[in-house]
């Protein structure tokens, strides 16, 4: 099944790092640690080979892919070797990448991302096209009468003035030309009721919210430990310092709010309750591609008797990103295939903030998509 993965954000660390990721596993010049879709309980002829896969995008900026590569091999992002081996591919890439449209009215805008990706899968016969929103974080929006219904949104979409943020409006144009979508940053996306609508009207699935790579993973784990030991967690904080373009966004307050909104929720699903505490994140420009994080949990036991956890984290965000953004690609496409439609919620495993009212906990997510996947394979 040939497939198009189109990154919104396409010249940014974690888009590259998993177009040379997917070009270093089709030469097999490298193994695929990380990509969950190649475990035994995952890995099934429904979903797209790896020498299936075809990449472009959009982004706003204009560094060449070669030279962005080059940057995160300098950084230890990416292995030096890979990025000299692969020159060739990474050129052939280079040339599927576009400049954002723009236009007067977001209508416009919508018609020629949808051209874009159109021509994307004309030109390379692709079966599915999966878009994935790799972008910078946007802040929280305040709801507009647009988002309600999708007739209502559409009229407004013709008028000068923005109804929708940038993430939006690419879920909106994605399935417009018929493309499946994945947000994998904490931004609006596909969750307005519009484009739920939408969705169900041209049958294309969409999952997210927010790729779960670091901190959250530890909580997704940690949390339900304390709620099966019956242990009381009293509190729950978290500072994360964390560099590159993705912690340089995260620096404007409201950007900062939005991931923070999205880091929480496990806590809350997988405990019953709120403890007191919040997560923190900072942007250190020196660490550069790595993140850092350290929580404290205070916690009582028995009798009342108080007790404290700390752990730190220290990962590379791209190389822990890349490899699920494959994943996503290859799932999302096989149940395109598959006739779905709608919210992806089976896929929670991936995310911080997932669709749907599933579970938080790491080990029933894993199970639901366990199951996912065995009936993707029929």
């Amino acid at each position: 099944m040939r497939t198009g993965i189109w990154f919104i954000g396409a010249r940014g660390s974690v888009a590259v790092t998993a177009t040379v990721g997917a070009a270093a596993l089709r030469a097999r010049l490298a193994d695929a640690t990380g990509c969950v879709t190649e475990l035994p309980p995952l890995r099934s002829p429904a979903l797209p080979a790896w020498s299936d896969l075809v990449f472009g995008g959009h982004d706003v900026v204009t560094l060449p892919l070669v030279k962005k590569a080059d940057a995160l091999a300098a950084a230890g992002v990416l292995p030096g070797r890979l990025v000299a081996a692969l020159a060739s591919e990474l050129a052939a890439v280079e040339k599927e990448l576009r400049p954002l449209p723009t236009g007067d009215t977001q209508a416009v805008v919508a018609e020629r991302i949808v051209a874009d990706l159109r021509d994307f899968r004309d030109r390379h016969a692709l079966d599915r096209v999966v878009v994935i929103d790799v972008a910078t974080t946007e802040p929280v929006i305040e709801p507009h009468p647009a988002h309600a219904t999708l007739a209502d949104l559409e009229q407004a979409l013709t008028g000068s003035e923005p109804v929708l943020p940038s993430s939006a409006l690419g879920a909106y144009a994605s399935m417009k030309a018929g493309c499946s979508f994945v947000d994998f940053t904490p931004s609006t996306g596909a969750r307005l009721p519009a484009l739920a609508e939408l969705a169900w009207q041209e049958g294309v699935p969409y999952a997210g919210n927010d790729g779960k790579t670091g901190e959250t993973l530890v909580k997704s784990v940690l949390a339900p430990m304390f709620a099966l030991r019956h242990l009381r967690v009293t509190s729950w904080s978290g500072l994360n310092l964390l560099g590159g373009g993705d912690g340089a966004n995260l620096a404007d307050p409201a950007a900062n709010a939005a991931k923070v909104a999205s880091k929480q929720r496990v806590l809350g699903d997988a405990l019953g309750y709120e403890p007191e505490g919040t997560s923190r994140i900072d942007y250190v420009a020196e660490i550069g591609d790595f993140k850092t994080a350290w929580d404290l949990v205070t916690f009582s036991g028995f009798l009342g008797t108080a007790m404290r956890m700390e752990f730190t984290w220290h990962g590379c965000d791209s190389a822990l990103a890349a490899p699920l953004v494959l994943d996503l690609a290859r799932l999302t496409a096989a149940a395109h295939a598959a006739g779905r439609s709608g919210p992806l919620t089976e896929l929670g495993f991936f995310f911080k903030d997932p669709l749907g009212d599933g579970p938080s906990a790491l080990a029933e997510q894993w199970a639901e998509l366990v199951t996912f996947a065995a009936g993707l394979r029929g």
